[in-house]
């Protein structure tokens, strides 16, 4: 009796398996495979495997400077979306009915806009006779057009306007785990606002921060359509540069080579990241 109902749980997973195995495993083997494919300038791609790819990805500084940038990019993308998102999701917490649904619908409601469009929303913002540079001129703040278009940081306020809603998503969910009457029986002892932050608040935001940045992480170090019309053609990150290896030069087990390396690489900084958290966060709940 009891081997059935050990089996149950996989049984029951066994659906939700296979569609992720045919959605997401599949095409990522496809790709995998693909990267060691030999490619000839003249004939395309050719039979026999080869880890050349891997080699002009790796021993190439034109694509060292790709991948550093796109992950500073990345990582200033979640440092602005935390010192942004995780106070106002507190404080939304904080707020009282209507006005903290009111203020989390406006707070989410950027999800609503195809990213192309909020893209391009900030393009016409950036340009040198945009909105900004107008705004500063009249105020006499600016002898001349400030370039934002076609910057590193045009391209993170971008992203941080794209990413930010995940943050406060995460924390704000974390935060309804914290019970009221914990902080209202620490405010009648005699602790402190500091000290209540410190040991009751900041313990429950820490995970939601944790969840929050790997989000926000992977969706900067991934994105395509904002660098690509905020960063124009010469400021080049990975997805952009993989885009070009593929229908550019129609180079695919380049491409794919390129791929699978940010994956790897992005998979090791959030593990990194996602560890040294942990870690630090169970010292400090103790």
């Amino acid at each position: 009796m009891s081997s059935p109902k050990r089996r149950a749980p996989y049984l029951l997973s066994l659906p939700a398996l296979l569609v992720f195995a045919a959605l997401l495993v599949t095409p990522l083997a496809m790709i995998a495979g693909l990267s060691f494919q030999a490619f000839d300038l003249n004939t395309g791609q050719i039979g026999g495997l080869t880890l050349g790819n891997y080699a002009d990805t790796l021993g190439d500084p034109y694509y060292h400077t790709i991948f550093l940038r796109t992950v500073g990019i990345a990582l200033a993308t979640t440092a602005i979306c935390i010192l942004i998102g995780a106070p106002e999701a507190y404080f939304l917490s904080r707020m009282r009915a209507p006005w903290r649904s009111i203020f989390l619908i406006v707070t989410l409601s950027p999800l609503l806009i195809s990213v192309v469009v909020r893209t391009l929303g900030w393009a016409l913002l950036f340009g040198r006779n945009g909105v900004i540079n107008q705004v500063l001129a009249a105020l006499g703040l600016a002898s001349g057009p400030i370039p934002m278009l076609y910057t590193v940081q045009g391209v993170v306020i971008a992203l941080v306007h794209v990413a930010v809603p995940f943050m406060v998503i995460s924390v704000w969910a974390a935060l309804q785990r914290l019970d009221p009457k914990v902080i209202r029986a620490a405010s009648s002892l005699g602790a402190s606002e500091f000290t209540i932050f410190r040991r009751i608040v900041l313990p429950q935001v820490i995970p939601g921060i944790l969840s929050g940045s790997l989000i926000v992480f992977a969706l900067a170090a991934s994105a395509f359509a904002t660098p690509a019309i905020i960063g124009g053609r010469q400021l080049k990150v990975v997805a952009t540069a993989t885009y070009d290896e593929f229908l550019g030069t129609l180079n695919w087990p380049l491409g794919a080579a390129i791929a699978i390396v940010l994956l790897i690489v992005n998979a090791a900084i959030m593990l990194t990241y996602n560890r040294i958290v942990e870690r630090r966060y169970q010292r400090f709940a103790q």
